[in-house]
């Protein structure tokens, strides 16, 4: 049964894909009985995206506003109690085979006198559970990147210069976020605006990014430097 369910999982991912062999038979049911669910809901919540692939699994009390704002490709997996505001100029772009963990939000916009961007994710993406992606600017995140628990994306920055002006009022500058694919942020990674991730690199946990990280770098601390290459 295991070999079977690895292949049909492979089929639906486009790769290989194998289950643990110490997974129990009465575990993988348990499994399937859940995604059996998930996938109903999966047919049903992607009914209004502007475009859907064929496979897609959702969880329990899901929210999903403006869904005429999305595309997304087959292999969509958004586990129970995440929020999605997908309102934005240029909508919600998701790749084959993306997971989005528990608890996580998408927001991308705030206000309607201000409509967030746009947001586009590659292939093979996953993020963990507590995520908060905030699409004020463009954000964009490669193909095949993990992210860890509680990662949070600010791609907006408020202007604060002027003292007798509440800060609300004095508008925000937005220039995006750019992720390149094979990258991972560890837990706890907070993005700020205007940063440019190169490809593959890694980010160590609780990192605050606020600058350009090179391609294949090793980055840490807060705020980010670079302690190292993948080589």
């Amino acid at each position: 049964m295991t070999s079977l369910i690895s292949k049909l999982i492979s089929k639906i991912k486009g790769r290989e894909y194998v289950i643990d062999e110490g997974i129990s038979t009465v575990d993988l049911l348990d499994i399937l009985f859940a995604r059996f669910f998930m996938l109903l809901r999966g047919f049903f919540k992607t009914l209004f995206f502007k475009k859907h692939g064929k496979i897609n699994f959702i969880g329990s009390r899901v929210k999903i506003k403006a869904k005429a704002h999305i595309k997304a490709k087959s292999g969509l997996t958004i586990e129970d109690d995440c929020h999605i505001n997908a309102l934005c100029r240029e909508g919600i772009k998701i790749g084959s085979n993306f997971s989005l963990g528990r608890k996580s939000i998408i927001e991308c916009t705030g206000v309607i006198r201000e409509l967030g961007e746009g947001l586009e994710i590659g292939d093979n993406v996953g993020i963990a559970a507590n995520a908060f992606i905030s699409v004020r600017g463009n954000v964009k995140i490669g193909d095949n990147c993990i992210f860890g628990p509680d990662v949070k994306l600010f791609s907006e920055n408020h202007i604060f210069s002027d003292t007798e002006t509440p800060i609300y009022l004095q508008g925000a500058t937005r220039e995006g976020i750019e992720i390149g694919g094979d990258c991972w942020l560890g837990a706890g990674v907070t993005v700020l605006d205007g940063v440019k991730i190169g490809k593959g690199c890694v980010i160590a946990a609780g990192a605050v990014v606020n600058k350009d990280i090179p391609d294949y770098s090793i980055a840490a601390g807060v705020p980010v430097r670079v302690i190292g290459k993948r080589e």
